[in-house]
């Protein structure tokens, strides 16, 4: 298996901005920091702003340290912190379709290079590493316990770790979401062990989807 199996995940912390004097609620949620760099979700995309450097949606990055960034919208500077919501008024408001159906999911690669982003398998919140790859979803079983998925009468057969070969049962999961994009019926393995420690998605998953490389940037479009 992919050897970022043992890369930890960034940390992922929420601060919620919301525009009061908007008919819908605009959010931007501060996701990591890199040196002189942050890493928002601004109104459902993924921005990866430079000090000084202003986003689509009008969002300026002012500066960073190692536990916040100040921005400016509208006019106004506001403090986000890991770990603390933010409230005021004046962000942008989403438009009225903005959630009836995401077409595509923007992710950042991390300063090692790999692609992280937040979903659900069957309902239940995981942070995903992204491994083309792996022919399908890998979770470990450890993981599926804890969602509740009953895989021990399913096929069995072998996977190879980075703690050498262990049982692995082959699986068809109901429905996984990432970023918004829901398929149903998504092959995946169970891997008997505590690895891969961020469930690995594969592409039984991503192979139905168009995958876009851009630098740092990783597009996923849902074909429609």
């Amino acid at each position: 298996m992919h050897r970022a199996w043992l890369i930890f995940a960034l940390l992922l912390v929420h601060c919620t901005v919301v525009d009061h004097a908007a008919s819908a609620n605009s959010s931007i949620s501060l996701l990591a920091l890199f040196g002189e760099k942050a890493l928002l979700h601004i109104d459902g995309e993924q921005r990866l702003l430079h000090t000084g450097e202003t986003s689509p949606e009008g969002v300026s990055l002012i500066s960073v340290d190692s536990e916040q960034a100040i921005v400016e919208i509208g006019g106004r500077e506001e403090v986000l912190r890991l770990g603390f919501a933010t409230y005021f008024p004046g962000a942008r408001a989403e438009p009225e379709n903005a959630w009836a159906g995401p077409k595509k999911v923007s992710l950042w690669a991390d300063a090692s290079g790999f692609f992280y982003s937040n979903g659900m398998i069957e309902g239940f919140p995981v942070r995903f590493l992204v491994d083309t790859g792996a022919t399908s979803i890998a979770i470990s079983s450890q993981l599926a316990d804890r969602i509740g998925i009953d895989y021990t009468s399913s096929q069995k057969g072998l996977a190879n770790t980075a703690g050498g070969v262990a049982p692995m049962y082959r699986i068809t999961l109901d429905k996984v979401t990432v970023g918004g994009i829901t398929l149903r019926n998504v092959d995946a393995g169970i891997v008997v062990g505590a690895f891969p420690r961020e469930p690995l998605l594969g592409m039984s998953f991503l192979g139905q989807l168009d995958m876009i490389r851009e630098g740092d940037r990783m597009v996923l479009k849902r074909r429609f």
